[in-house]
C-alpha cells in the first residue's frame, strides 16, 4: 500500500480523530476511521490502526469497542475533561467579568478540544454571553502574567491605575502618575480579578481591580511588606470586604429576623458565624467586616429585617451615612 503523505503523523491523527468523533454515546466504525485518516493524508491498514489502539491504550487513552449488529464501532470512554467539568469551566468563564467577551469565546473554544465535536456542539449552545456585564480591557490577561512574573521574581511593579467616567471611558488616576506597589497575590473576588499588594508609601496592604490597571513593568526592587502579607487573611477577603473596598476591619454585631439567616449564611459561611437567639423570632451574630460605605449598603438592602447593633462606633458612624444619605433625597 502506498504511504500518504502525513504518514509519520498517522499516530497523532488517529488519537486526534478518536478523540474529536466518539464519546460515551458516538463511535466509529474502521471504515469510517480509514476515510478520517484519508483526509489527512494518511493511509492505514486495520492491523496497524488495533496497534495504534493498543499503544493509545500504554498511553493512557482508553478506547473500546462494541458490536452493533454487522457493525463494529470504536470510541474514548475516558477523557481528561468530562463534559460536566468543562461545561462548569464555560459557566465560570461565562459569568466571570474581567474576561471580555473576544477572550470569553476564545477560551471556550479551545475548551471544546477536550471533548468530542458531539459534545462540543452542546457547549456551542452554552454562549450566552453578549448581554452579560464582561471587562472591555482586553489586556487583563497580560498583566495578569506581569504580576505572577513580579511575584516569581520577588519584584516591585508600577503601573497607571484607571477608572471609569460618565462618558464609560477608562480615565487615569493620579494624574497619570504611576502607582509602584509590592504585589503579593492575586484573587478572583466579586466576579473579578484583584491583585493584592502592599503600598510602601502608607504602610498598607491595598486591592487593585486588574482589568484597570495598564502598561505595567518590572521595578528592579525587592518587594517590601512579607509581615504585613502574612498578616492579611487572604481566604476571608471576600466575605469580610464588600465590593473590595478597603476599611478598617471590626467585630460588628448584626441583629436580624430568623428568616433571613440564610442570607448571612451564604455571604458568610457557615463556619464563620454563629446564630444566638434573641428571642422567638430573632437573633444575633458576629463577623469581622471591612467597614465601608458598600458594607452600609447591603445592609441597607436587606430592609428592615436587620439591624446593626454593634460597635457603637460604628453604629454612630452609619446612622451618620443615613443622614447625609437622606439629604439627598
Amino acid at each position: 500500500m502506498s504511504r500518504g503523505s502525513n504518514q509519520k503523523f498517522k499516530f497523532l491523527y488517529l488519537m486526534k480523530i478518536m478523540q474529536q468523533k466518539t464519546d460515551d454515546s458516538h463511535g466509529i466504525t474502521m471504515p469510517q476511521i480509514m476515510e478520517e485518516l484519508a483526509k489527512y493524508g494518511v493511509t492505514a491498514e486495520r492491523k496497524s490502526i488495533y496497534a495504534d489502539f493498543a499503544d493509545m491504550e500504554d498511553f493512557g487513552l482508553e478506547i473500546t469497542k462494541e458490536q452493533v449488529g454487522r457493525e463494529t464501532y470504536y470510541r474514548v470512554i475516558a477523557r481528561d475533561f468530562e463534559l460536566a467539568e468543562v461545561k462548569l469551566l464555560v459557566d465560570a468563564i461565562q459569568s466571570s467579568k474581567f474576561i471580555t467577551q473576544k477572550k470569553t469565546r476564545d477560551l471556550i473554544k479551545k475548551l471544546k478540544g477536550f471533548v468530542s465535536e458531539y459534545q462540543g456542539s452542546t457547549l456551542e449552545r452554552q454562549l450566552f454571553i453578549d448581554d452579560r456585564v464582561k471587562s472591555m480591557n482586553e489586556s487583563v490577561f497580560y498583566n495578569v502574567d506581569e504580576i505572577y512574573a513580579a511575584i516569581n521574581e520577588n519584584k516591585k511593579i508600577k503601573f497607571n491605575y484607571y477608572k471609569w467616567d460618565i462618558n464609560k471611558e477608562l480615565v487615569v488616576k493620579k494624574d497619570g502618575g504611576m502607582y509602584e506597589v509590592s504585589p503579593w497575590a492575586l484573587t478572583w473576588t466579586d466576579e473579578n480579578y484583584y491583585m493584592v499588594a502592599f503600598d510602601e508609601s502608607e504602610n498598607i496592604m491595598k486591592n487593585y481591580r486588574v482589568d484597570k490597571m495598564k502598561n505595567i513593568s518590572l521595578v528592579d526592587l525587592g518587594r517590601t511588606g512579607r509581615k504585613a502579607f502574612d498578616e492579611y487573611d487572604i481566604s476571608t477577603l471576600s466575605k469580610s470586604t464588600f465590593g473590595m473596598y478597603g476599611g478598617v476591619k471590626k467585630r460588628v454585631s448584626v441583629e436580624l429576623e430568623n428568616s433571613m439567616c440564610g442570607v448571612f449564611l451564604d455571604r458568610f459561611g457557615k463556619d464563620d458565624i454563629t446564630f444566638y437567639p434573641v428571642d422567638k423570632n430573632h437573633s444575633k451574630f458576629m463577623a469581622d467586616v471591612n467597614v465601608s460605605k458598600q458594607f452600609f449598603a447591603w445592609l441597607f438592602g436587606l430592609g428592615n429585617q436587620v439591624r446593626l447593633v454593634g460597635p457603637e462606633d460604628v453604629v454612630k458612624e452609619l446612622k451618620e451615612y443615613t443622614k447625609a444619605f437622606l439629604k439627598n433625597l
